[in-house]
Order: structure tokens, then C-alpha cells, then sequence
């Protein structure tokens, strides 16, 4: 059982309402930004290529985020460089990237931070960095040191998954460490495979500061209203 007492606006400042399929329209990202201002949540996370968003224009509304290097990782770290930087330009103030998953799993840390630092460098320091570690796929010492590299980069925040790779997305037990291991310097973004308000609780519960949910709705509707 939670010992997490939250109400669905508390939930719904925590949420990353986000849209990253690949058949995505125009239309379906009106639709989710509207979805987003009606349940109140953080943010908007959707893919580079359907920037610049115009339907974003009201100053009270969620937050733009967008991903780099998405979803496997295997992108040039000047290419993950330029699309983050294009995508600051274009309104994006969160970047979502995915580090290169084959340099965790191999130990090459110092490839990993300097990954990291390539997209930090390039968007500077202004814009929300979160790094997407692909948790599933690590040891518990790749979890460690891949979020040591992500804090060395200056990075404003760890992710669990793309929501995209077939180990698998978020779980309590990664969520755990790697809250543990940044120590509150850094927000835990949680996501993939978060589906019911107890998953989002629990996620809460291991340390998470942030949600990336495309099934907002559902979620939030476990909570109660205030």
C-alpha cells in the first residue's frame, strides 16, 4: 500500500502527457495539447518533427518537451546535438535524449557522459535536460554509473525508458536506485509502461519526480479531486 497522500492536481503537476508514435498527425497533437490543458498537466512531450507547435501559444498551458536521439540512441552525438538545438529554436524547453544504450551496456561511461555533454552543450543551459537510460536493459551498476555520467553532463534529470525498447520500460526497483543515486540533484522521470494510479504511485513512492504518461487520463482518474 502507498503511504504517497496526493490528489489528482498533485499528480497532474508531476505528468509529461506525451504523443511519440510514429504515425502521429497534426490533428492528434491538437488533440493531446487540449487534452493536456483540460487535465492540467506539467507537460507536453512530443516528437521533434512536429515542431513548432502553434496551438501552445497560451502562457498558462503545459510545457513543451520534446525528445532527441528517439527512440534507439544509435544517432551521432552531433546529429542528437543539432536536433536538440533545432528543437530549443523551435519552442521545445525540455529535451527528452536517449544516450547510446550499447555504451552503458559496455562500460564505456566516459562515452556516455560525453554523449550527454554534446546535447547539453549544444541547447545550453536554460532548456530542461533529461537523459533516457533504457533501465531496463542495465545492470544495477550500469543504472549507477550511466546516472553518474548523466550529473557529471549536467543533466536536470534521469529517465527510465523511451517506452519503446523491448526489455521493457519503468520499474520501482530502477526508479529506487536511480533516485537514490542522483540524492534530489537531479528529478527522476519515470515512464513507460505506467498505466493505472497505482503504478503511478508506486513510481512516486521509489523516488520518481516527474511522469511521462500517454494514457494520462486513465491514470488521473484513479486520484481523487480536491
Amino acid at each position: 500500500m502507498s503511504e504517497t497522500k496526493l490528489d489528482r492536481s498533485e499528480v497532474a503537476a508531476m505528468i509529461d502527457h506525451t504523443l511519440l508514435d510514429p504515425a502521429a498527425s497534426d490533428a492528434d497533437v491538437r488533440v493531446l495539447v487540449d487534452e493536456a490543458r483540460e487535465l492540467g498537466v506539467y507537460a507536453v512531450c512530443v516528437s521533434p518533427s512536429m515542431l513548432p507547435l502553434r496551438t501552445t501559444g497560451d502562457p498558462s498551458g503545459p510545457v513543451l518537451a520534446t525528445v532527441a536521439g528517439f527512440p534507439s540512441g544509435k544517432h551521432h552525438s552531433l546529429i542528437k546535438g543539432a536536433e536538440a538545438r533545432l528543437a530549443v529554436d523551435q519552442g521545445a524547453a525540455e529535451v527528452d535524449m536517449v544516450i547510446d544504450v550499447g555504451a552503458a551496456v559496455a562500460g564505456e561511461y566516459n562515452a556516455v557522459h560525453a554523449d550527454i555533454l554534446t546535447v547539453r552543450e549544444a541547447i545550453g543551459h536554460t532548456p530542461v535536460l533529461k537523459v533516457i537510460i533504457e533501465s531496463a536493459v542495465l545492470s544495477d551498476d550500469a543504472i549507477v554509473e550511466t546516472c553518474r555520467a548523466a550529473e557529471r553532463a549536467g543533466a536536470d534529470f534521469v529517465k527510465t525508458s523511451t517506452g519503446f525498447h523491448p526489455a521493457g520500460g519503468a520499474s520501482v526497483e530502477a526508479v529506487r536506485l536511480m533516485a537514490q543515486t542522483v540524492g534530489g540533484r537531479l528529478g527522476v522521470k519515470a515512464s513507460g509502461g505506467i498505466r493505472t494510479a497505482d503504478d503511478a504511485l508506486a513510481m512516486i513512492d521509489a523516488g520518481a519526480t516527474r511522469l511521462g504518461l500517454s494514457r494520462t487520463s486513465a491514470v488521473l482518474d484513479g486520484f481523487r479531486s480536491t
